[in-house]
């Protein structure tokens, strides 16, 4: 239910913390698990505590665009999309930023049980996530508007996350889980990468200098087609992911790579987004199946 366009209760919370982009941090773990049950031994509770993790440090991204995006101006009326929380009024920038704090602090257990299971160093690399976290939109100079986000995005979660969610398990790291976090990795930046698409026309005159503010529509279009045929292509070529099996969500690239490259714009692309979000989601599951059932 809504109230005046203002989702109802919680309801408001579960807009902000943007649930279609919630598979970008379930592809890169489970895909990560799968490296892990391929070269040794599953703990349960470890593959439950690094989704916890990475769900947790996703919907913190997107509270902390919220309430720093918002309180910034950035997020305009003539911007294409879902209402922002903060945007629209339906949340308080306080309210958010608290938000913010209280996933952050999910994480963080999660991730100290995780590292209290194997080793220390986890806390610095999930203290960088947090720094990455609220820098991506806050402080005096946010990465994204530099043009720097599809750097953190593809970092931790990509690199990090598929293979620290085959670390916990392994207390190693093996080649599959690198040469898994690589399409993980992309594909997530794809997702970053057409959500700037769209936001492009916005942007740019409210000096959110992203990526795509500064190649511009055509360049941003071809990096996005770059983006997805090499993710298709790494997880394709590699022999340990039995190509037979990932090759199954080539297909899915379709939906994605057609209106890219019709022109699509505004609100057409919304569905661009959807779609490369089942793409990466299909390809972790089409890799961890060959990850463990192949030869």
């Amino acid at each position: 239910m809504t109230t005046g366009g203002r989702p109802a209760g919680w309801r408001v919370w579960v807009e902000a913390a943007r649930p279609r982009t919630l598979p970008a941090a379930l592809a890169p773990v489970l895909v990560g698990t799968a490296a892990a049950a391929r070269a040794g031994e599953v703990v349960p509770w470890r593959a439950v505590a690094a989704l916890v993790v990475a769900l947790a440090l996703q919907v913190a991204v997107n509270f902390a665009n919220d309430a720093f995006d918002g309180e910034r101006g950035v997020d305009t009326a003539e911007r294409v999309g879902p209402p922002r929380a903060v945007a629209a009024g339906w949340v308080t920038p306080r309210a958010m930023k608290a938000a913010t704090g209280a996933a952050l602090a999910v994480a963080a257990v999660a991730g100290l049980a995780l590292a209290a299971a194997t080793t220390w160093w986890l806390v610095a690399i999930g203290a960088a996530a947090v720094l990455a976290t609220l820098g991506y939109s806050g402080g005096p100079k946010p990465y994204a508007s530099v043009g720097l986000g599809e750097v953190f995005v593809f970092v931790f979660f990509g690199l990090v996350a598929t293979v620290g969610s085959a670390f916990v398990h392994l207390e190693a790291i093996t080649a599959a889980a690198v040469v898994a976090a690589v399409p993980m990795g992309l594909l997530a930046v794809a997702i970053l990468v057409a959500n700037n698409l769209r936001d492009l026309p916005t942007d740019a005159p409210v000096g959110k200098r992203t990526l795509a503010v500064r190649l511009g529509d055509a360049g941003t279009r071809r990096l996005l087609v770059a983006l997805v045929l090499l993710a298709l292509v790494v997880a394709v070529a590699y022999p340990a992911f039995w190509p037979p099996l990932a090759a199954l969500a080539v297909p899915l690239a379709l939906p994605v790579l057609r209106p890219i490259r019709a022109g699509a714009t505004g609100w057409a692309l919304i569905p661009v987004l959807a779609a490369t979000g089942r793409l990466q989601l299909a390809l972790a599951v089409a890799v961890a199946a060959a990850l463990l059932l192949g030869p």
